[in-house]
């Protein structure tokens, strides 16, 4: 059995005891509850107005970083120029369950 669950704007396939990187979700060491969008349990699919008592709870183990984006702009011939980067943050989640409720 695996349900499709979105968490911070992306959809990602999960299993039960799987473990994957998302948009920050809750404080390191805490449950969680993702949205389903659709349940596969064998031959039978559940999407739509049938999800009503889909539930997938998550535990969220830590936060761990991105790789870095370094950018540089500038303007020709006027001397500005600025050099930026960013690392974005993400939740390190463990699946502990999914029940069709």
């Amino acid at each position: 059995m695996y349900a499709v669950v979105k968490t911070g704007g992306k959809q990602y396939r999960v299993e039960q005891g799987q473990r994957l990187r998302v948009e920050r979700v809750g404080a390191p060491e805490s449950d969680v509850e993702l949205t389903a969008v659709m349940l596969v349990d064998g031959d039978t699919v559940l999407a739509g107005d049938k999800l009503g008592g889909v539930t997938v709870s998550a535990r969220v183990l830590g936060e761990v970083k991105g790789p870095k984006i370094n950018a540089f702009t500038y303007k020709n011939k006027s001397n500005q120029r600025k050099r930026w980067g960013h690392r974005q943050t993400y939740s390190h989640i463990e699946i502990t369950g999914i029940s069709k409720g």
